[in-house]
């Protein structure tokens, strides 16, 4: 019996992905735990692993392929020689879509309980069936199911059929919720700003002379980085608050610290002292260690910090786990092996996924400050400028120090001005005087 294997999500918010290579061909016999592919995302190159013991039947995605969509059927590893029938049925099936088509199980949906913010479409009782990827198109363009009719076999609903009525304009579209009713019956307006459009291709390529330019077409890691950025600059209010850090005691113990360890060949940097002080300050402000939803706000209990990694063609976030109750060397040692792996894009998503806040540190690029952009779901942004030798007055006469500017991007739904400026103020304490994040 053939055993399909899917295109795993490799987190929630995995929608396609890249089928960047094949390990095995078909013929091949596999054992349960053997790597079969390589799946490429936005951030990460993930292995597959075989479920089961068997043969590859038949491999559908060709390695290279980009913006498979989860779920769908990607090779079929047959138990024994008795599939070998259903696996030549399907050899006209070549397209992903077409194989999700012609494999995937039927979704039955019968007697669906509506929820107070929910209305069902379909006549309870009814059995309506479609592949998954008809039900996602139905969904995208507001179809009922219901008003369809399949042409797939035993009157199955498939892409097709849902394309056909769609163009046509004859399906019945999917009832108003109740919520929805209640809020038109109800004479209370909503005000939704629409969104600014941006120019379309055809007016951009207007204004420049062919042939003056290539198209370098976008990657994954640039569309989602690309979707991301617009989600935060346009469903975040942001606002920004900034601070001159004092480094020269940081330098001082730093110097001293690194005498301590090189024998272990450790080497630590100023940014691991930025992320211990950002990540003690979050404790001491807990009120800014928050994460906007519509439900509440969640106040965390950890300080968990996502650091900002320049890779090819992108930057990756990886995260320091309960940095505030790390030493700095085992900061110094995790950030190090997580920038190695996440430059190689070999971080596991649960290594770049979460964290409480950012940091983003140009410093090295020679930026004196900058203000960043929030990454969903994180509230809070540190952008860290470079340290360097500035004039300052101390005790009424001027010196010179090494002064670094920090510019902290909030979440006004989250921390509001006089909050974010106590978030900061605890993290220049903790810089200015690192002693402090040792006690």
């Amino acid at each position: 019996m053939p055993i399909p294997i899917l295109m795993p999500a490799l987190s929630p918010t995995m929608k396609t992905g890249k089928l960047a290579k094949w390990h095995v061909k078909e013929g091949d016999d596999v054992k349960s735990g053997d790597v079969i592919a390589e799946i490429e995302t936005d951030k990460a190159v993930m292995e597959v692993e075989a479920i089961e013991e068997g043969r590859i039947g038949k491999l559908y995605v060709p390695e290279g392929d980009e913006n498979v969509p989860v779920s769908t059927v990607i090779a079929m590893v047959l138990e024994d020689d008795k599939g070998e029938g259903d696996i030549d049925a399907s050899a006209s099936v070549t397209t992903a879509s077409q194989v999700e088509e012609h494999v995937s199980a039927p979704v039955i949906a019968s007697e669906p309980t509506a929820t107070p913010d929910q209305a069902v479409d379909e006549p309870s009782g009814d059995r309506v069936i479609a592949s998954p990827l008809a039900k996602r198109l139905a969904a995208d363009n507001n179809l009922a199911l219901a008003s369809l009719t399949g042409t797939g076999p035993k009157g199955r609903i498939v892409k097709k059929d849902v394309e056909l009525a769609s163009s046509a304009g004859e399906a019945k579209p999917i009832a108003a919720s109740k919520t929805t009713t209640a809020l038109a019956a109800s004479k209370t307006t909503i005000d939704v700003a629409r969104p600014i459009a941006g120019l379309d291709d055809k007016e951009i390529f207007s204004v420049y002379e062919e042939g003056s330019y290539e198209i370098v077409p976008h990657d994954n890691m640039r569309r989602i980085i690309a979707d991301r950025l617009t989600l935060a600059k346009t469903s975040i209010p942001h606002f920004y608050l900034s601070i001159d850090c004092e480094l020269d005691e940081l330098l001082t113990s730093r110097k001293r610290m690194n005498d301590a360890v090189a024998a272990d060949g450790t080497r630590l940097s100023v940014n691991d002292f930025i992320i211990k002080a950002l990540a003690l300050a979050l404790q001491k402000v807990p009120d800014a260690n928050a994460t906007w939803t519509s439900e509440g706000t969640l106040k965390h209990k950890r300080s968990d910090v996502a650091v900002a990694v320049a890779v090819e063609g992108g930057l990756l976030t990886p995260v320091i786990r309960h940095a505030d109750l790390k030493t700095m060397s085992e900061i110094s040692n995790e950030m190090k092996d997580l920038a190695h792996r996440a430059r190689s894009k070999k971080l596991a998503p649960h290594e770049y996924q979460g964290g409480t806040t950012s940091i983003s540190n140009l410093g090295m690029f020679d930026i004196k400050q900058f203000d960043a952009v929030i990454n969903p779901p994180h509230a809070s942004i540190l952008a860290v400028g470079r340290g360097e030798q500035r004039p300052v007055v101390k005790d009424g006469a001027l010196s010179v120090a090494s002064v670094m500017s920090c510019t902290l991007s909030c979440d006004h739904r989250v921390i509001d001005g006089a909050l974010g400026a106590q978030l900061l103020k605890a993290f220049k304490t903790y810089i200015e005087d690192p002693v402090t994040m040792l006690v």
